[in-house]
């Protein structure tokens, strides 16, 4: 027959779910699991928080409403949260951002497009030619990084 294991929290914890509790002391949140301490993490750390407690959903021990009433946070965040680590594990929580790839007018762009304004072409003429969006080089030209030479008035 199996040995039951007695509720026992150390003290100044709070129950997550069965048998799995958390506290914090120093800047530091530390889960239990039973007494046993199971992982540590900073008080800041979101990215270990979303990892450990989707695998503490993922492995059955505690429900993702335990993690949203225990904690406070949206319940789509916990969801996103268990599946990025179905799909790619713990690794998925601390891989670096991808940056923002290169801007569409660069320095050679903005001179190309400058020199054929220069030559008089319309803001759509010099986008077809370049291959960008006519929208974007408008912005640029608002923005002050190129500039439309004034037409010539003819006088009467």
């Amino acid at each position: 027959m199996p040995q039951m294991l007695l509720p026992i929290f150390p003290d100044g914890c709070t129950e997550i779910g069965s048998g799995l509790t958390f506290g914090k002391k120093d800047g530091q949140v530390t889960y239990f699991l039973g007494v046993l301490p199971v992982f540590t993490h900073d008080e800041d750390d979101i990215r270990s928080f979303r990892m450990i407690t989707s695998q503490f959903c993922e492995s059955g021990i505690v429900k993702q409403v335990d993690i949203v009433k225990a904690f406070g946070v949206p319940a789509v965040s916990v969801k996103r949260a268990v599946k990025l680590y179905q799909e790619k594990g713990v690794s998925g929580f601390f891989k670096a951002r991808r940056p923002r790839g290169p801007a569409v007018l660069t320095p050679p762009v903005l001179a190309e497009a400058q020199e054929k304004l220069d030559e008089s072409l319309s803001p759509s003429e010099v986008a077809d030619q370049l291959g960008v969006k006519c929208n974007t080089l408008a912005k640029a030209i608002r923005a002050g990084r190129l500039h439309q030479p004034k037409k010539k008035r003819a006088i009467p």
